[in-house]
């Protein structure tokens, strides 16, 4: 029996006391147990309307309710008028069938209605390895695809590289410097630059390649040209090994996110916008549009006109460069998403990235193309802390000043790094505790929560019964009474509630919650209730339900991109 039935039958209640059809009925879980199983405040929502008091409209409520309908052992009136209902255990149990009976569609929804949404998450610069930022993006950002996909929204996942720019050109100068280096020249990498072991592993690679074309003078030239704080000459070398570089660093970043288990639909590349002309057909735009001005030689957007607390500079003067600001490229990235047919874009980024948001919809909602106001929605995460052997790790050997995701990887691997990145909520300070992560105790969140699901599917392999072949329609649940097994119930039935909000809130820590939570409720209830050698109606009865936390918590972790072992 889900909360489905009881909404219906208070529905059904309301009408026979004169409210309105079109009446929102609300059904929360009270935050004492000893209240009951549901609670509403349906009868205070009602007085207004209906002219009456709320306790007076809780006891015509409670009158009208078909009890047996709604799977009701008891209905108490509390307070002011709320509702609290004290389900039957049996009628309770029952809601569980659907879980081992159609597993695949359970706990999914057709919110989205198959409309398409765009989740930007990673993006890095194609600079060197992936760091534990990087990370906890990577596991947000698949984590959100994966819940609106499972709430009916067309998902498709992007990577955008920021492949030009100033940190682009320092990565190109960190490379030659190495490879001079290995040819004997002594000069160090500028400020500025890149000292990572992988710059090494690239200039070696660069040299492995294309040692017989490189001309000792010419990267001695360019080498002191670097250290001096000048462009090499030799433009063509320089233009090379840029590209050599990030398509290098490119293949490392892909490597990183197979190693984390996320793939991307598309990678799009921010040099596009200038080759294909998008960044200037958007300034154009906004000039013709009448919301930019010229001050000192440098062009503003008038972004206070949209709710930001000063104007803009869009393209700095020229004796500043002439470049235009990074929100620029922005702006013209997005309206790219929206010409793509994506009615929603959700970006994932650092907390860092905090003022982008308002320049990038101020420019947007100045293009006036019918672009919505909160487009694109943002979800800012805060930094991530590694603690390993009781002290903050701060350097990777071959990234040099950094943790990779690799480094966590290898330490912990990727179910727990997964899911440490994901148990906090992302605006949250985060603290990755190595140690921990690797420990198999009931500490260690992610190993409880796997050994709960290991625990139920040893139940079936002890008792040699195969699991697929449960089935919940037909079996009498009514023996589930137990205290355990009743709070174990209603954590199973909540579950696509729960992956509804969580989608709606893009907040996957919900699901990591729920988890952690269920885990505890079902290791509770494998130590106090025995499943096999029970009397058939009980046994059957608890097999049901072993199947269905089973089925529950696999689909909790796959949400997370999280395994679900049956053997620890």
């Amino acid at each position: 029996m889900s909360a489905d039935a009881l909404k219906h039958a208070l529905q059904v209640a309301s009408r026979a006391i004169g409210a309105p059809d079109n009446t929102e009925i609300i059904l929360e879980r009270p935050r004492d147990p000893s209240f009951g199983d549901w609670t509403t405040n349906l009868a205070m929502t009602l007085a207004k309307p209906l002219g009456k008091k709320p306790r007076d409209l809780a006891q015509a409520l409670s009158s009208a309710l078909d009890l047996a309908a709604a799977g009701v052992a008891k209905v108490e009136i509390a307070g002011p008028g709320f509702l609290n209902f004290r389900l039957d255990p049996g009628a309770q149990a029952s809601g569980i069938a659907r879980i081992v009976d159609d597993a695949v569609h359970w706990a999914r929804s057709n919110t989205g209605g198959g409309k398409r949404a765009n989740i930007e998450f990673v993006s890095a610069n194609p600079t060197g390895p992936l760091h534990v930022g990087h990370g906890r993006q990577a596991a947000l950002g698949d984590a959100i695809a994966t819940m609106l996909e499972w709430t009916g929204w067309n998902v498709s996942r992007e990577f955008y590289y920021n492949d030009g720019g100033t940190q682009i050109e320092n990565l190109a100068k960190s490379v030659w410097i190495r490879i001079a280096q290995q040819f004997g020249i002594a000069v160090e990498i500028p400020e500025g630059g890149y000292n990572g072991e992988y710059i090494k592993e690239i200039a070696g690679a660069v040299i492995a390649e294309k040692g017989d074309e490189l001309i000792l003078a010419h990267v001695r030239e360019g080498a002191e040209a670097i250290a001096a704080g000048k462009h090499p000459a030799d433009a063509n070398l320089f233009d090379r090994l840029r590209a050599e570089a990030v398509a290098a660093l490119r293949r490392e970043q892909d490597k990183d996110m197979q190693a984390f288990g996320v793939s991307f639909d598309t990678y799009f590349l921010e040099s596009s916008l200038y080759t294909d002309g998008k960044v200037t057909q958007t300034v154009d735009a906004l000039v013709k549009g009448g919301h930019t001005f010229e001050d000192g030689g440098a062009l503003f957007l008038r972004t206070t006109e949209f709710g930001d607390d000063k104007d803009r500079v869009m393209k700095k003067s020229a004796a500043k460069g002439g470049d235009y600001t990074y929100f620029v490229p922005d702006v013209a990235y997005h309206v790219t998403k929206w010409q793509r047919g994506f009615a929603r874009a959700i970006d994932v980024q650092g907390a860092d990235h905090h003022s982008t948001v308002t320049r990038v919809r101020a420019g947007l909602q100045a293009l006036e193309m019918g672009i919505p106001q909160g487009y694109p929605e943002y979800v800012l995460h805060q930094m991530v802390t590694v603690m390993k052997d009781g002290e903050e790790v701060k350097i990777s050997k071959r990234a040099g000043s950094y943790v990779t995701v690799r480094d966590l990887i290898d330490w912990v691997g990727r179910d727990a790094v997964r899911y440490f990145f994901l148990m906090r909520k992302g605006d949250s300070q985060l603290v990755f505790d190595v140690d921990l992560a690797r420990s198999e105790s009931e500490e260690n969140p992610v190993y409880y929560i796997q050994m709960a699901h290991a625990r139920l599917s040893g139940i079936f392999r002890v008792g040699e019964i195969d699991a697929t072949t449960l089935r919940g329609a037909g079996t009498d649940l009514s023996p589930l009474t137990a205290p355990e097994e009743q709070l174990l119930v209603k954590a199973l039935l909540d579950f696509p509630a729960l992956v509804e909000g969580a989608a709606q809130a893009l907040e996957p820590h919900r699901i990591a919650g729920w988890l952690l939570e269920t885990a505890r409720l079902t290791h509770t209830w494998y130590h106090k209730h025995h499943v096999l050698n029970e009397p058939p109606p009980i046994m059957n009865a608890r097999l049901v339900l072993a199947r269905a936390t089973q089925l529950s918590l696999a689909a909790g972790l796959r949400l997370l991109g999280i395994t679900a072992p049956e053997r620890m």
